[in-house]
């Protein structure tokens, strides 16, 4: 049973003031065996690399905790704004290298570990990802809080501490396989548990109005089935200057360990029946919902980061303030990262009026000042709904506010359009129909103060397509914020020659100032510094190459053009057109038309959601294309192709490196954004791709000549729609023809007629969304463009200094000075390093 523990104010300085523990390989050593003998209890005899990882972790942990102590001690005693980031997602990846970087000991601990005989790379590649994410979604949330911290902002990030991340993915057969990823197995040595901030959150049961002893009029939730949110805190170190921000991640627990009564009885499953429901609720990364208990699980999970979250917040308001919250919203600042934690809105209406007695009018002054929603995607189907019945019956509460949230705004909306019955429809939070929807993506506009986009052009795209009308009475609540990366991460960490390269010509500076890399523009004609780049990028793609036959027993030579796309599986990221593409060059080979060829190694990788048929019969077309390819010895080292199972943070930042092409294909008008894009551009690769998302403005930042643009534009594509003949087009074109022949002669399915039907009538269909047709000939001539220009070792050498002088703009340091000067508003706390 996990209850709140009584807290006492304990005035002892003798506990907690200690002196500042050493960076040096001395100090390191003596806490590394101090750990790895007494607190992990291992000796000479030991052989897991498991307990040797542990020991050094906890080592780097100590270095951070009392850095973290210290940034706690600013933010409470200045009394400062601060910033919340909610996120149902935070791809974290592993921890050790950041956190060593950060500190600036990866260099003292690397010769720590060489005088112990122990090799600091064997350590690093013994911690398990944290996959607490699908995507780009939860990986920038993980960059904003490694920018916030280096940037000194108050910002702490809240999530859910999954069981289980983003699953593991087998290729058996060229299909996808879906495993359990079991990150905690091993437990994680950088968390720390903080039980005396549980909360309480609360599903199902009823609503009760009842006087209060002035006679106002309140609301309680009551018969409800509680569920305590047991909160585990990571350190999220800023660059080597002291500040060790929070990232708060919620484990669910039952309020009772198991019904004693009924385990005595006999009844041990209805025992524990309750408290595995509880646990249900963080046991699994975004459970699938296309069953009904998937949906109903899924909103337990955003209710339960919200209540949790905010209850957090607030409890820790009224210890300060004694229930004064005059100042409430001038201090405090919710990032709602998508529609997911929109519960949120309705969430923090409650606890000011249910729990702190506020009325309808004070509370709702708050919430709309507090509140800025960021919204990540176009597709309209992937703005979350949920069936008003289903939402009444697991929030009662919630569901009231939310209908009286959308009963005053669309008297707002009459007032402004008077009469205009269609519009109002249109911007109801409700949307009607055989079964009545909340519009998640509503409440989060009507709610909040501030609502961004995270590209240019999706933002525009925004405002003009599916929030028009909220843009058209609300103008000036919407802007943009232009997604970035870490350099930390994504360049200084991953790629360390080449950074050694770079701060060897303009200085260290420009890891905290990626603006500073411009610099190097003026390196990009120097012969010697050119030679210097293409050797680190060579020596990259050799690791990679390592990787490549690791994990899909292909052999990628490093002197060919390493061709490379790997994100989420999905029909609008295209990576059919990809395949497409390589089944052409295949069957140029075939047929002999080789003349001036250029070596191409293929990577593709990805993982599709479970139930997303079409997206796993996409990557049995992949592995299936290559076991075709790879295996003809008249293809020999012309094309190799690879399918990259269980793609990671860690596997991305062997990629990234080693790529020289960066395939960004999707339809245009679909990505927001887009930052696998930025990954690959500060890393020297190349991008091909269209106008859309950030490849626009990644195109703005590096001019024509050193970008691959092919394909219709958003404003085409829409024009294109009502037109659209991909017969027609196939007919008109004798290498799509071909490829499309090949297709359906079941050159890739010998044995097993029509598997690929359905992507050949989707290719075919006049409704195809993504047109794939359609951009298929740009693609081609574009990416004969790149074979030619990579043959100039010299104007391809270029064009990859230049990809990564012009890439300052995409770092999140950026976007979150972005953020912090227009929406949050907060004051940067210097703490200084750990005396």
């Amino acid at each position: 049973m996990v209850i709140k523990k009584k807290r006492v104010k304990i005035n002892s300085p003798g506990l907690t003031e200690l002196p500042a523990l050493p960076l040096d390989a001395p100090g390191l050593i003596h806490d590394y065996r101090r750990y790895f003998t007494y607190s992990l209890g291992q000796n000479k005899y030991c052989h897991s690399v498991n307990y040797f990882y542990k020991a050094l972790a906890l080592t780097v942990r100590d270095r951070l905790m009392e850095r973290w102590k210290k940034t706690r001690y600013t933010y409470i005693e200045s009394h400062c704004k601060r910033g919340y980031y909610l996120s149902l997602e935070f791809l974290m990846g592993r921890t050790l290298g950041n956190a060593m970087l950060n500190l600036g000991i990866t260099d003292t601990a690397s010769e720590a570990m060489h005088q112990l005989g122990i090799n600091l790379e064997d350590l690093a590649e013994a911690e398990i990802d944290a996959g607490l994410g699908n995507g780009g979604l939860g990986r920038l949330a993980a960059c904003f809080l490694d920018s916030c911290a280096t940037l000194q902002l108050p910002v702490m990030g809240y999530g859910i501490r999954y069981e289980y991340g983003m699953f593991r993915q087998r290729i058996v057969d060229g299909r996808q396989v879906e495993e359990p990823d079991h990150w905690l197995r091993d437990g994680n040595p950088w968390e720390q548990e903080r039980p005396e901030f549980t909360q309480h959150v609360r599903f199902g049961g009823r609503c009760e109005r009842y006087k209060t002893e002035t006679g106002e009029q309140r609301v309680r939730w009551i018969d409800s089935r509680d569920v305590l949110a047991v909160p585990y805190d990571i350190p999220i170190p800023g660059y080597r200057n002291g500040t060790v921000n929070t990232l708060r991640l919620w484990k669910a627990a039952a309020t009772d360990a198991f019904d004693l009564g009924e385990f005595n009885a006999g009844g041990y499953a209805e025992s524990v029946a309750t408290k595995n429901e509880a646990e249900n609720i963080t046991m699994v990364l975004y459970p699938n919902d296309a069953s009904e208990n998937g949906k109903v699980l899924r909103l337990r999970q955003q209710y339960f980061l919200a209540s949790a979250s905010l209850q957090d917040v607030v409890e820790r308001w009224v210890m300060v303030h004694k229930g004064d919250f005059s100042e409430f919203a001038a201090n405090n600042c919710f990032q709602l990262n998508d529609t997911h934690p929109s519960c949120a809105v309705p969430e923090l209406m409650r606890i000011l009026m249910d729990d702190q007695g506020m009325g309808w009018d004070q509370a709702w002054g708050i919430t709309r000042q507090t509140m800025a929603y960021t919204n990540h995607t176009l597709l309209p189907e992937a703005l979350e709904k949920w069936p008003l019945p289903l939402f009444g019956q697991l929030l009662p509460r919630i569901l009231e506010i939310i209908l009286e949230i959308n009963a005053r705004f669309i008297s707002e909306v009459s007032i402004r359009w008077p009469g205009d019955n269609e519009r109002m429809r249109r911007m109801s939070i409700i949307e009607e129909g055989h079964t009545l929807q909340i519009r998640m993506a509503y409440l989060a506009i009507v709610g909040s103060f501030s609502v961004n986009g995270v590209a240019a052009l999706h933002s525009q795209l925004l405002t003009q397509g599916l929030f028009r009308d909220f843009y058209e009475l609300w103008p000036l609540k919407f802007n943009n914020k232009t997604n970035g990366v870490t350099p930390r991460r994504w360049i200084a960490h991953c790629n360390p020659d080449l950074s050694q390269l770079v701060s060897e010509k303009i200085g260290s500076g420009w890891v905290a100032d990626l603006q500073q890399i411009h610099k190097i523009a003026e390196c990009a004609n120097d012969p010697e510094f050119g030679q210097r780049w293409h050797e680190v990028k060579q020596a990259n793609k050799e690791r990679l190459s390592a990787l490549v036959l690791a994990k899909c027993n292909v052999a990628f030579n490093p002197d060919g053009l390493f061709d490379v796309q790997v994100k989420r599986i999905h029909e609008y990221k295209r990576q059919l057109l990809n395949i497409l593409h390589v089944i052409h060059l295949y069957d140029r080979v075939k047929r002999g038309d080789t003349a001036g060829w250029t070596n191409r190694c293929v990577l593709i990788g990805g993982k599709a959601a479970p139930g997303y048929a079409m997206a796993k019969l996409i990557i049995k077309l992949i592995n299936n294309v290559a076991e075709v390819v790879n295996a003809d010895p008249a293809v020999g080292d012309r094309l190799k192709v690879a399918f990259l199972p269980n793609y990671s943070v860690t596997a991305m930042e062997i990629i990234c490196p080693g790529t020289d092409l960066s395939e960004q294909l999707s339809t245009a008008g679909k990505e927001a954004s887009g930052t696998g894009n930025m990954k690959f551009m500060m890393n020297g690769a190349i991008t091909i791709g269209t106008l859309d998302g950030a490849n626009i403005e990644i195109l703005e930042e590096v001019g024509e000549d050193n970008f691959f643009m092919f394909g219709l534009t958003s404003e085409e594509v829409d024009e294109s729609r009502w037109s659209y003949d991909p017969h027609g087009i196939i007919n008109h074109d004798d290498d799509l023809q071909r490829v499309m022949n090949l297709l359906r002669c079941g050159h890739f399915n010998l044995f097993d007629a029509g598997l690929f039907d359905p992507i050949i009538n989707a290719i075919c269909s006049a409704y195809d969304p993504w047109m794939v047709a359609a951009d298929f000939r740009s693609f081609i001539d574009a990416q004969q463009r790149v074979a030619t220009a990579y043959q100039d070792r010299t104007r391809w050498t270029r064009m990859s200094i230049m990809n990564t002088a012009c890439s300052g703009k995409f770092s999140t340091d950026r976007t979150i000075s972005n953020y912090n000067e227009e929406i949050w508003h907060l004051k940067a706390m210097p703490v200084g390093d750990a005396e």
